[in-house]
């Protein structure tokens, strides 16, 4: 007779393509999970992974199991929490913790479709996932995936970067890589961070080398960080929702061929994975990507 908790540890090992990191999301030992597999297999009568040294890639009996059990268990979890949620208080408050930017250029205009009551708390990726490992908030929007255990990441879409350049400032009108990458490495940059989290991906994508420069100016806000160029500061690299948000008088997008893309995603601890409101939040964050 097959363990619902059987189902369970194969639908996270499918989502984590491995046995130890979806151990430490389900908070269970390695030998419990890879037990639990090995029952199931035996049950079904054929393997539903191939294992590799650092990877565990489903078979196609695996493919066909999984897309038949996952929306049965994500129905059963649903139900089991709603029949939780029915004996807590009615006030339901969702708390989400992202950067002031995307806040204020994502959520902030499509508030007013919320039916769920929210608090805002802002802060860099760090320290969000602070905020969320000690239940101050509910769920946190980040560009970093952190293997945390009992935390788990939905990708919620794309930002694009380009590069962002003050309007009056002469560009090297060129196709040539070289030139392109000497010309940019000799201006001045603006960053969000020391670290140049966007920048040093800017280059390696691009350029197949680390960035040798060093910010002017390090700004951790992308809108200030958009009107120290239009005040002729420097450059950077900027998403694009913050450009179409702008009336861009005195910047411009230069080598619009170079672009850099950053997946961002809606973490949760499991326990809260149905909290009330936050498919919501996220439904109506997903319709308004562009």
């Amino acid at each position: 007779m097959v363990d619902f908790e059987w189902y369970r540890t194969f639908i996270t090992i499918y989502k984590h393509n491995s046995v130890s990191e979806a151990a430490k999301t389900r908070m269970m030992t390695q030998p419990a999970m890879s037990q639990h597999l090995a029952s199931l297999e035996a049950e079904v009568g054929e393997p539903l992974f191939t294992r590799a040294a650092r990877k565990m890639m489903p078979t196609e009996r695996g493919k066909e199991l999984y897309s038949q059990l996952a929306p049965l268990i994500e129905s059963l979890e649903e139900t089991t929490m709603s029949f939780k949620a029915a004996s807590l208080p009615t006030f339901k408050v969702v708390r989400i913790g992202t950067a002031h930017e995307l806040f204020s250029e994502k959520i902030l205009p499509q508030l007013h479709k919320y039916t769920t009551c929210t608090v805002s708390y802002f802060g860099t990726a760090d320290h969000l996932l602070e905020l969320l490992k000690d239940d101050k908030v509910d769920i946190i929007i980040t560009s970093k995936k952190f293997l945390v255990p009992g935390i788990e990441y939905e990708s919620l879409f794309i930002e694009e970067f380009v590069v962002v350049a003050p309007e009056q400032m002469e560009i090297m009108d060129t196709d040539n890589m070289k030139l392109r990458e000497q010309w940019l490495s000799s201006q001045n940059w603006l960053s969000y961070g020391l670290e140049l989290p966007i920048i040093r991906r800017f280059w390696r994508e691009h350029f197949k080398k680390r960035p040798l420069i060093k910010p002017i100016h390090v700004i951790p806000n992308l809108h200030m960080i958009l009107k120290a160029i239009e005040n002729g500061a420097g450059l950077s690299l900027l998403p694009t929702y913050i450009l179409e948000s702008s009336a861009m008088v005195r910047a411009k997008l230069i080598y619009t061929d170079l672009t850099v893309k950053n997946e961002l995603f809606i973490a949760y601890k499991m326990k809260h994975k149905h909290l009330f409101g936050m498919n919501e939040i996220t439904r109506i964050l997903r319709e308004n990507k562009e």
